[in-house]
């Protein structure tokens, strides 16, 4: 503001006629003037002006941070406000009695070794200072000096380390005390943590990582090479996954250690365990078929017959329906399926009921296989007529259940029901879209685009806002990420985000599909087209009943 009078509400580079080149200050002669002939260091209203701390007294605090220091901003938010017991003020009082300014002289002046003395420290007077000096570093060169060692060490080379490639064989096996591995880990060098701290640093600043998630993966690593049996061999997959008894970072972890190479996965899948477990005390050559029946099933296979591997699910619902039919043929003193006739399939499948399903699916992909690969003479199941499968009838959903769920006040279920209630997508395409799949308002999925409804755009708008603030430098390409999904790249689970909602994504969809066939009166084509179906799948919602009108 010029420094006129009469007074001018005016700065020099607003005065008519100007801009003006404001005067130096009148104390100091510095060019950042602020009013009255001072500058904003000399002027006692301006925001540089220094002062002293009301709490400390140090000299060289501003009004914009309420004429406190650091330090006393943390008093004030941790101690209340009392008379101290040594000078007599009124401040902020800690669990000793003792002010900022009393506690400070005392540990000035504290003996290595000795308690604080309170008393004998403010016996003859306090020592003013300045204030935020009494510490090494400020935290702005705290946090410089911390990038520039991050910098360093994603600069420097790893350690060599050397695996070796055998292990030492076990006598017995003893857990050890969870509170000695915990202390140990704590305490003992880690030559495997430095040899994976590169690409730690390196995983985490591409994923953005939190610090906690980055430390518990470090003391995770401790812990599983304070639990190695063999010192320099590999981790295996198994031991990290047992290691969270003691409170370790499971899956973070894996990551780390696969891109360190320093990870043997020895993880078998549950479907395995299930297999092995049905399968034990066979006949050798039952065993042996059964196992190339399950690989192939499993992997698949590239030569001819070629066969493309299949669910886990399926696999598992094949085994369960054939388990007591390979025991009740190796209990009669069979040897090989070679030996099996299509009279004991006829007679060994169940009456009715979905074990015969399960059964007679299963028993006609083993021999097949086993045909195939030339296990076996004939397929015993080749002149079986298939049982007709009971199919289900979809039924209307409640429209005040997809009423809540559009409304729900969570972006990502809002955004889930709209897809699902508008255009009719399946769950495991909910947990496949990608970022990239949704362009210019249309939808890409395989081979259909799907110009989105406005209730969808509107709600996506607001889960990728949300998304945004939530997760600003996430890596993950999929639409929907959780807390779990968002520092890595993989999908998320099957029950996202459907366990906080009343709906399914199946019941959604059927009631969808049901609604355009009751608006389309029955045309069959109309419903392959719109949602993807097959003609067998589309002719199960022919026979629906039909969906009553809503009331006013």
């Amino acid at each position: 503001m010029a420094w006129t009078k009469p007074r001018v509400d005016l700065c020099y580079a607003c005065l008519p006629g100007g801009p003006f080149d404001a005067p130096p200050c009148r104390a100091c002669g510095s060019p950042a003037y602020f009013s009255q002939g001072l500058c904003e260091r000399c002027h006692p209203g301006a925001p540089l002006y220094p002062g002293s701390c009301v709490g400390c007294l140090a000299f060289g605090v501003y009004r914009g941070n309420s004429w406190l220091c650091w330090t006393c901003r943390w008093w004030r938010q941790h101690y209340p406000v009392g008379g101290c017991l040594y000078c007599d003020r009124t401040s902020a009082i800690n669990g000793e009695g003792a002010c900022r300014l009393c506690w400070e002289n005392a540990r000035r002046v504290q003996e290595i070794g000795r308690a604080v003395d309170l008393g004998q420290a403010n016996r003859h007077g306090q020592q003013l200072y300045l204030a935020n000096n009494q510490y090494d570093v400020t935290g702005a060169k705290r946090r410089r000096i911390a990038k520039e060692r991050q910098q360093r060490r994603l600069q420097t080379p790893a350690p060599a380390l050397t695996i070796v490639g055998w292990r030492q064989l076990l006598l017995f096996r003893m857990p050890p005390h969870q509170g000695a591995v915990k202390k140990r880990a704590l305490t003992q060098d880690s030559p495997l943590l430095r040899y994976c701290n590169q690409a730690l640093r390196e995983h985490s600043a591409r994923h953005s990582w939190s610090k906690r998630l980055i430390n518990g993966v470090a003391h995770t690593i401790k812990l599983l090479e304070v639990l190695q049996e063999t010192p320099g061999a590999k981790i295996r997959a198994s031991d990290v996954l047992a290691s969270a008894r003691y409170g370790a970072t499971v899956v973070s972890t894996l990551e780390i250690l696969d891109a360190a190479g320093v990870l043997e996965d020895d993880r078998i899948l549950a479907v395995e365990r299930y297999f092995a477990r049905h399968t034990a005390g066979l006949p050798t050559g039952m065993a042996d078929q059964l196992q190339l029946w399950f690989d192939t099933m499993l992997q698949g296979s590239d030569q001819v017959p070629r066969r493309r591997p299949r669910h886990v699910q399926t696999i598992h619902m094949h085994i369960l329906g054939m388990a007591p039919i390979w025991q009740a043929w190796a209990a009669q003193g069979h040897e090989s399926f070679a030996e099996i006739t299509t009279h004991d399939v006829r007679k060994a499948l169940p009456v009715r009921g979905a074990t015969r399903l399960f059964a007679e699916q299963g028993l006609r992909s083993l021999f097949t296989v086993l045909k195939a690969n030339k296990r076996i003479f004939t397929n015993p199941t080749r002149a079986m007529s298939p049982t007709p499968t009971n199919t289900t009838i979809p039924l209307p959903l409640d429209t005040q259940k997809i009423r809540d769920g559009l409304n729900s006040p969570d972006a990502a279920s809002a955004l889930a029901v709209a897809l699902v209630a508008f255009h009719a997508l399946t769950g495991p395409q909910i947990q496949a879209l990608t970022l990239t799949d949704i362009t210019d308002g249309k939808l890409t999925l395989a081979h259909r685009t799907i110009p989105l409804a406005g209730p969808v755009k509107s709600r996506l708008t607001a889960y990728l806002d949300h998304r945004a603030r939530t997760w600003p430098n996430t890596l993950n390409p999929h639409l929907f990420i959780s807390r779990k999904t968002a520092p890595r790249t993989r999908p998320v689970g099957t029950q996202f985000p459907w366990t906080t909602l009343d709906v399914t994504p199946r019941a959604l969809r059927d009631d969808r599909i049901l609604q355009e066939i009751h608006a389309t009166g029955g045309d069959v084509r109309r419903l392959c087209d719109f949602f993807g179906l097959g003609i067998d799948a589309a002719l199960r919602y022919t026979t629906a009943p039909e969906r009553p009108l809503p009331t006013r």
